[in-house]
């Protein structure tokens, strides 16, 4: 699928005028389209990247429904290579930003600038920052200070950013992509709750293995570049973007969804007896909407018309696991948060469906 392709939209007004019958049947061929080309990009990004299927799609699926992705690993797994070769097979904007200690909010939203023509007249104006742009990376993020992680806060939830008096709106598509090590300690500034609450996905990215690790040297001690196609552009995203949304969510899912994560809270009536023994605090509302959302992105990468409960299960951890937070309790016994929300997954009950009775 070429970038010049556009895919057909569900709202337009051909789409309405036609039958019940017909509609299912435009929809379920832009459904197959949709998941082609997320299996089309998917195969480009892993001509670089070898192995992390499930990472990728994670990464799509936040692309697809407006998220913010957290990437944690350790140094070496590739994680910023990953990001930049999703922005050039998506044909947007990439920007990087080293966070360091030193780093300013400036550095990053931009600033004014005192400027003088011709006439000796003064003026300011405003310098945009690197967040300009459609996907920003955000290198080590919690290297740098609290200060300076607050720069991105409104960018990530109102998608603007005010600098002085003066509001201006970011690029759409626009998403911000972390990374962080996980075993780093020294030098390096936690992330905010409210912070950490921005991001749709906290992804983790494992160790390759055996036959994974030999293909990437192999590729990688060569002295070739491999070259990926453009498959996407930013129009095409928010096109994607508004297909994804319009997946429909029964009134079960709902349900289910709003089970499992007030069972993540020890205060809840409803939560399981070992959430009350190893977990301070649970997820709120936004991992609800999260939840959804990326079930909305599976089931529209595999061509589905609706959400399955197995689609909400298999975004439960990248969404939960920091909305969590585990007591000493916890760490005594050796439960992770990933430990935890598996546990849960199987512990909460689906809801039961209305059985119709012949009058």
């Amino acid at each position: 699928m070429s970038s010049d392709h556009q895919l057909p939209s569900t709202d337009s007004p051909g789409m309405q005028s036609q039958t019940t019958e017909g509609k299912t049947r435009n929809l379920g061929n832009i459904l197959q389209e949709f998941g082609q080309t997320c299996q089309l990009t998917q195969n480009e990004l892993q001509k670089v990247i070898v192995g992390q299927s499930s990472v990728i799609r994670q990464i799509l699926a936040a692309i697809f429904t407006k998220g913010h992705c957290l990437l944690e690993g350790v140094p070496g797994l590739a994680k910023t290579l990953m990001v930049s070769t999703v922005a050039r097979i998506l044909d947007v904007r990439f920007k990087r930003i080293q966070f360091t200690p030193d780093l300013m909010p400036s550095d990053i939203i931009g600033t004014n600038v005192l400027d003088e023509d011709a006439q000796g007249r003064r003026n300011f104006r405003f310098v945009e920052g690197p967040v300009f742009t459609n996907i920003l990376l955000a290198d080590e993020i919690n290297r740098t200070p609290p200060k300076t992680q607050s720069a991105l806060l409104q960018a990530m939830q109102e998608r603007e950013i005010t600098v002085g008096q003066s509001t201006y709106s970011l690029p759409e598509p626009f998403f911000v992509i972390a990374t962080q090590n996980p075993i780093e300690q020294e030098g390096t500034y936690p992330l905010p709750e409210a912070q950490l609450d921005r991001f749709m996905f906290n992804i983790k990215i494992d160790y390759p293995t055996l036959e994974e690790e030999e293909r990437i040297l192999f590729a990688t001690t060569r002295g070739e570049s491999i070259e990926v196609r453009k498959i996407l552009n930013g129009r095409l995203i928010l096109n994607m973007q508004k297909l994804v949304s319009s997946v429909a969510v029964s009134q079960y899912i709902i349900q289910y969804v709003a089970r499992l994560v007030r069972a993540t809270r020890p205060k809840d009536i409803s939560s399981p007896d070992f959430i009350k023994d190893l977990v301070d605090w649970g997820a709120g509302p936004r991992a609800g909407q999260y939840l959804i959302h990326g079930g909305k992105a599976l089931a529209a990468m595999e061509g589905r018309f609706s959400v399955a409960v197995e689609d909400i299960q298999n975004v439960a951890i990248p969404v939960l696991r920091h909305r969590i937070s585990t007591n000493f309790q916890a760490q005594a016994e050796g439960m992770s948060n990933e430990d935890i929300i598996k546990k849960l997954i199987a512990t909460v009950e689906r809801p039961q469906i209305d059985k119709f009775e012949k009058k």
